[in-house]
């Protein structure tokens, strides 16, 4: 099959599409024809290797998963022994977790971590939804506790986590407010956003606004600025963000090192969001897709063998919304 292969860390042009071995199913996993895969921020760090302290999870001298991409949406090839929910041609998406692999026309993935896709839902919409649906939903339903009538800004709003961020606020009965830039403001309004700031106009960590939950997705803002925003009992989720800016030894991470130190003397509430895959999550993600609540948002599309240039928009480009490689 075709794979596109990562032997080093370095600028986009690491990644060539190459020929390999097409996996097989073990125990517990499904072959998974993929159909498209999304491209992700954790994506452009691992193939720059940035930042450097990352390097310690993601391999020394190389990245330990070679095949890049992680989540996925297509069509179930095989299944192996002890697999029960699906067979061969059921339309499914899902995460590969730290595996990776699903820059490739062949992903093996557990079956915990496949879904069935929403039937209006297309492939390319259905990829995107995995880790960047996830990360806003553990963001604000898990560690920032939204429910009916919370107030939520969610910084970054307009990235492929934020999009989702304003929609799932808005369906846990949030009122939300989304800070983006002036070309994005048509966009983060579409997806329903009570409220738009435009960074570029307005100081939203000076507009004298109190909010519940704020949700860090760029890590612009220093810990004060942020907090300056919060109600008394609100509380600040951090979940890195970012674009490459030469590498860096902590990037986006050394806010959150701060925020954690700093945590026990604060009066009010600061977390770093660890996002973890999740079936159950999945499921979530997929009710909310299929009843329409939640809509996957692109930005834009590439080709397989077009991967080193998505990667290379994402990481440079601000990319607004989710950006997906159709295979």
């Amino acid at each position: 099959m075709k794979a596109v292969v990562q032997e080093r860390y370095g600028a986009p042009d690491v990644l060539e599409l190459r020929e390999v071995e097409r996996p097989a199913p073990g125990p517990g996993e499904v072959l998974v024809r993929v159909h498209a895969a999304a491209v992700n921020a954790r994506d452009w760090h691992i193939v720059r290797g940035d930042p450097y302290v990352a390097r310690l999870a993601f391999g020394l001298g190389g990245p330990r998963a070679r095949v890049r991409g992680r989540d996925f949406a297509g069509r179930v090839e095989a299944v192996g022994p002890g697999v029960s929910r699906f067979r061969p041609g059921d339309e499914v998406f899902g995460d590969l977790g730290d595996a990776d692999g699903a820059f490739a026309e062949f992903a093996c993935a557990p079956e915990r971590l496949v879904h069935a896709k929403p039937a209006d839902l297309g492939f390319e919409q259905a990829a995107a939804l995995p880790l960047a649906g996830n990360t806003a939903l553990m963001g604000l339903r898990d560690v920032g506790g939204v429910r009916e009538g919370s107030t939520v800004l969610v910084n970054g709003a307009s990235g492929g986590v934020g999009t989702f961020a304003v929609q799932i606020a808005k369906a846990l009965g949030a009122e939300v407010t989304g800070v983006c830039s002036t070309r994005n403001v048509p966009l983060v309004r579409s997806l329903g956003a009570d409220h738009v700031v435009d960074y570029t106009q307005e100081d939203f960590t000076r507009s004298g606004r109190r909010y519940d939950v704020v949700l860090d997705l760029v890590g612009n803002r220093s810990l004060a600025e942020q907090r300056r925003v919060l109600a008394p009992d609100g509380i600040l989720v951090l979940s890195g963000g970012g674009v490459f800016e030469g590498g860096s030894l902590f990037g986006p991470m050394g806010l959150i090192l701060k925020a954690r130190a700093a945590a026990p003397l604060l009066r009010q509430r600061v977390a770093a969001l660890t996002e973890r895959p999740s079936g159950e999550n999945l499921a979530v993600l997929a009710e909310l897709a299929g009843s329409g609540r939640v809509v996957p948002a692109i930005d834009r599309t590439y080709a397989l063998a077009e991967a080193a240039e998505a990667i290379r928009y994402l990481e440079v480009e601000h990319a607004r919304a989710k950006v997906v490689i159709t295979v």
